[in-house]
Parts: C-alpha cells; sequence; structure tokens
C-alpha cells in the first residue's frame, strides 16, 4: 500500500501535513474527509522520492536519527515482528515528519516486493551506501536482525563521538564569539572616546596607544568593507575548492600539517577499518567492502590512496602490505590486520584496530579541546591586557604632567 503525502484544511482554516498510507489519492480524500479535513493537495510519496527535485533529495536523516530508527528496527525484527510491521511502528514513533515520510515510503517499497536494501538505496540522502549494503548482506544470510544489530552499534558509536566533540566545543565557541565582540567593542565605541580627551588635553600619545588608535580608526571607517572583503573571500575559496585538481592538493596538504596530519589521518583511517570491519562482520566480501568503505572518506587524496590499496589487492597483494604501500595507517593498526590476516580472524582484528585508533582519536580529540579554552582566555586576556594598557599609558603620563 503506497504512501501519499496530503496538504489539508482543518475546522479552523489551517493548513495541516502529514502522510496516509491507501490505495489510491481517492482513498486518501475519504479518510480526511471522515476526519473533518478538507483535501488541497494528495501526491504519491514514492514517486516524488525518484525524481531529483523531490522532496527526499534534498531531505536527511541526521546521525542521532539514524542512530535510533537502526536500534528500533533491530529490536522489534530481533522480537520476531515481519519487517513491515516494524517499519510502521518505526514510522509512527518518528517525532519528525520528513522521518515519518521516508519510512512509509520505504515500507511502500518493501510491500512491492523489494528488497529491504533496494527500498532504503531509494533514498541516497538518508541511507548511505553503507548501511544499504549492510543491511543487503543481512538479508541475503538470513542474519538481518544481528546485522542490524551491528549497525545500530556502529551508528550510535558514531553519532556518540560527534555528539561529544559537538558538546565539548560549544562553551569554547561562545567564549571566544563574546570575547571578541567585546574587544570589537572596546575598540569601536570605548578607545576613540577616551583617547580624544587625551588629545584634547594635548598629552603626546605613546606608541602602543597610538597603534591601538589607527587600528580603531580603521574599525570605525572600514570595518564594512573588511567584513565584506572576508566575505567575498571566503566565497572565492569555496569556489576555488570545488575544483578537483585544488581539492586534492589541499586534502594531501592536510595530511601532512604538524597538529592537523594526526587528527586528519586518524580520523579517516578510523572510518576506514570501523567501516571495513562492519561489512566483512557482515559476510560481505573484502574486495567489494574494501570499495564500500572508501564512500565514506571524506578526505580525497586518503580516498585515492586506498583505491590504490584496493586495486593492489585485487591482484593478490595482502590487505595490510596494500594498506601500509599507502603510508597514511598507523604502523599498529597495520600489524593487527596482519595478524587477523594469517589469523583467518580478520573481521575481529579489523573491529579491534578500528576500536583502538578510535579511542586514542577521542582521547587526542579531549586533550586538544581541553587545551583550547585556556588558550582561547589567554589571548583574549592578553588583547583586552594590551588596550588597558594603551589607555592607561597616557592617562598616568598626564596626572604626572599635572603633579
Amino acid at each position: 500500500m503506497p504512501a501519499f503525502d496530503y496538504i489539508a484544511l482543518n475546522s479552523a482554516g489551517r493548513k495541516t501535513r502529514g502522510v496516509l498510507e491507501a490505495d489510491s489519492p481517492r482513498s486518501v480524500r475519504q479518510q480526511l474527509k471522515e476526519k473533518s479535513l478538507v483535501p488541497l493537495e494528495v501526491h504519491e510519496t514514492k514517486q516524488q522520492a525518484k525524481t531529483e527535485t523531490g522532496l527526499f533529495e534534498r531531505k536527511h536523516l541526521s546521525g542521532a536519527e539514524l542512530a535510533l530508527i537502526t536500534r528500533q528496527l533491530a529490536t522489534l525484527i530481533q522480537a520476531g515482528m515481519p519487517l513491515e510491521t516494524c517499519l510502521q511502528a518505526v514510522a509512527r514513533q518518528a517525532e519528525r515528519h520528513g522521518t515519518r515520510r521516508i519510512m512509509l515510503a520505504v515500507r511502500s517499497k518493501v510491500r512491492e516486493g523489494f528488497s529491504f536494501a533496494d527500498s532504503l538505496a531509494q533514498f541516497p540522502k538518508a541511507f548511505s551506501d553503507l548501511y544499504c549494503a549492510t543491511v543487503a548482506a543481512g538479508e541475503q544470510s538470513g542474519h538481518l536482525d544481528t546485522i542490524l544489530d551491528r549497525l545500530a552499534d556502529y551508528t550510535e558509536a558514531q553519532q556518540q563521538f560527534h555528539q561529544k566533540i559537538q558538546l565539548a566545543l560549544i562553551y569554547p565557541v561562545i567564549l571566544l564569539v563574546l570575547s571578541l565582540l567585546i574587544v570589537i567593542g572596546l575598540m569601536v565605541y570605548v578607545v576613540p572616546d577616551i583617547v580624544q580627551v587625551i588629545v584634547d588635553a594635548g598629552q603626546q600619545l605613546p606608541i602602543l596607544t597610538e597603534i591601538l588608535v589607527g587600528i580603531s580608526h580603521f574599525l570605525v571607517n572600514s570595518g564594512i568593507w573588511l567584513l565584506l572583503g572576508l566575505v567575498i573571500l571566503f566565497s572565492a575559496a569555496r569556489f576555488i575548492m570545488r575544483r578537483p585538481e585544488v581539492q586534492l592538493r589541499w586534502h594531501k596538504h592536510l595530511l601532512n600539517i604538524w597538529l592537523v596530519k594526526r587528527y586528519s589521518r586518524g580520523s579517516n583511517a578510523a572510518r576506514y577499518i570501523s567501516t571495513l570491519a562492519i561489512l566483512t562482520r557482515s559476510g560481505i566480501p573484502l574486495v567489494d567492502a574494501m570499495t564500500i568503505s572508501a564512500s565514506v572518506l571524506s578526505n580525497r587524496y586518503f580516498k585515492e590512496a586506498v583505491g590504490k590499496a584496493h586495486q593492489h589487492v585485487r591482484e593478490g597483494v595482502s590487505l595490510n602490505r596494500a594498506l601500509d604501500e599507502t603510508g597514511l595507517f598507523p604502523p599498529m593498526m597495520v600489524q593487527l590486520i596482519a595478524s587477523g590476516e594469517q589469523s583467518g580472524e580478520l573481521a575481529e582484528l579489523l573491529q579491534r584496530a578500528a576500536q583502538s585508533q578510535t579511542n586514542d582519536l577521542q582521547q587526542r580529540v579531549a586533550m586538544l579541546l581541553s587545551l583550547f579554552e585556556p588558550l582561547t582566555l589567554l589571548v583574549m586576556g592578553g588583547i583586552v591586557l594590551t588596550i588597558v594598557l594603551a589607555v592607561l599609558l597616557p592617562i598616568l603620563n598626564l596626572n604626572q604632567l599635572v603633579q
């Protein structure tokens, strides 16, 4: 039974939106009339999803929503419920209207005879290649409940990691923004008035104060042009970065910058190996798993290097040697993979290597974030101290002359 999006008027004359399952648009209109609603528009959801300008090309699921949906599906399927019933229950449970429409549209495709994985693949903005491939492996092996449970663990771990970073960044970012606003306010409104009083008194300004006055005048007279220039510069940089060759060079540079390279290499390696681990544990062949795992990488240079490793594995080279030749994976991770290949427990050792790298990455990120806050305080405190000194020096000199 297909799903339909509708727009209708309620008894108060206000527009309401929603999703209903029915055999035809006429049946949807009848259901709306029974609910005392006046139908205005009725569209089949799955048809919208097929068009490039359709709704689901612009919609996606957040990490938290995807993790929650996956865990709910895993729990319901493990309880022995039919897939269609599980999808309907998850759709009803969804709080966001767009999420509910996606799940009902997936259910509609399943009812039409499509596999669960193929139904999910109709919505690439919501479900990644990794997600669809893992579900397909679960369907083929007959262990969809177990595979979804692992996939739920994976998505929840990814969501928790990103959430930790976001929560840790909230206070430092707020502190940085407020500090900048305070400094700009002092430079634009406070410093000019104080300095003008000193100049009117005939006092010679110290060099530090003259520099501060020059910066203040620049912000007052040309601040809007500076802001406009920064916006243009940022837009130009984004436009240039869309060129593949420029993006490739920049991503290569990120992997070799001091301090940044450990995080950049570590995050991409952890994401690749953790994806490879869940795919191989789901029964997907290693060569196919490497192709899918490369698609989740954000660094183009890293992705190209992994693509070369994939080609070497296809030619018969061991996985650990192919990855080691890229020079981008930590030696300990490569050694764990080698042990897994020798012992025949590659999937388990891949998972252990991914977990080890993720833990190391989380510790490094936590350390950097813990340093960011005091560093922000020191920098902003130094700027404010410089402003105060530049204002106080001519005042002290003026007092000495009066005495």
